[in-house]
């Protein structure tokens, strides 16, 4: 029960899942942070320089496999490793759509180091094209998740990192044209700094996730403007040994009763005594779960506790 469903076979890193199905058939293509785990660079170097990494599904999210990494996302003129983070890839407007976030080069740290959401298109989700960074809050913003809304507008929210880690929103009628909206949910010194923020519509409402790090605070709308704070999820383990730790950095796919949440974990790293980080490369290799979500009472209900090969479908 909850054991991971993927690991990634070069690195071990995987994180930052983003679950989309390709149109037309029944494969599921899985993207990911693909952390390096094992590297040496010296500080934060380990979480920097990541491709993204690709699993694939036939069987409808019952058993993943490795198919390799995207290639052609770097920025023109830099030349050498640079960094792919959380990529949110969604099917609309007749082609496939990727908002990655991008860092130049290997940082050893992340205080002050610029990084954008840039925007790729794909006819087939193996070949990328490159659109370009978006103009935003700031120079620092990361974790884009994008969804079409009740008022008609495509809306992109993210998090700021030069705004105390808070989740802004953007609006777009065509995916390519952004006008900032504002912030939608604060962060330090106002109130919990977060990241990875998600939004998905289940039961009659909206959802909004962001990883608190302790877990995934869960908040509900009517409109997807207007949040109200639910509580938190995934703070509390799951029943396989390997499925102990706090729920990070979620993506959700949702049908109509129900909806599965895909998420990583550190499952050999003591989280709650080692707190300024994974301290070697044991406790940085990750496992990616998935979960069964639904609504009850218009609350949103959680379960980490499935098998491993349940799939998508119920």
């Amino acid at each position: 029960m909850s054991a991971p469903i993927f690991r990634d076979p070069i690195e071990d890193g995987a994180a930052d899942p983003v679950v989309v199905r390709r149109e037309g058939t029944d494969e599921w293509w899985m993207f990911y942070t693909n952390r390096r785990a094992s590297a040496s660079d010296p500080g934060h170097g380990w979480i920097h320089g990541s491709p993204i990494g690709v699993a694939m599904s036939l069987d409808h999210g019952a058993s993943w496999h490795y198919r390799g990494t995207v290639a052609g996302l770097d920025a023109p003129g830099d030349e050498g490793l640079n960094t792919h983070w959380a990529p949110e890839v969604i099917h609309a407007e007749g082609q496939y759509h990727m908002f990655l976030s991008y860092i130049t080069g290997v940082p050893t740290d992340w205080r002050g180091v610029p990084r954008t959401i840039t925007h790729f298109t794909s006819p087939d989700l193996a070949h990328w094209t490159r659109v370009g960074p978006l103009r935003l809050s700031s120079p620092r913003v990361i974790d884009a998740c994008v969804f079409k809304c009740p008022d008609g507008h495509w809306r992109l929210w993210y998090k700021d990192e030069n705004a105390g880690s808070s989740t802004w929103s953007a609006t777009s009628e065509n995916l390519f044209d952004w006008q900032i909206e504002g912030r939608v949910l604060a962060g330090s010194p106002y109130g919990d700094p977060h990241e990875g923020p998600n939004v998905f519509a289940l039961g009659g409402y909206y959802w909004l996730i962001v990883d608190e790090w302790h877990g995934q605070g869960v908040y509900r709308s009517d409109d997807c403007k207007l949040w109200t704070r639910q509580g938190i999820i995934g703070s509390d383990p799951g029943h396989d040994p390997m499925d102990l730790r706090f729920v990070r950095h979620a993506d959700v796919v949702a049908f109509a009763d129900h909806a599965v949440m895909f998420y990583f974990t550190h499952p050999l790293w003591n989280e709650h005594s080692q707190t300024e980080g994974p301290p070697d490369a044991t406790a940085r290799k990750t496992a990616i779960h998935q979960a069964v979500l639904t609504v009850t009472d218009g609350h949103l209900k959680f379960d980490r506790n499935v098998s491993a090969h349940a799939g998508l479908l119920r």
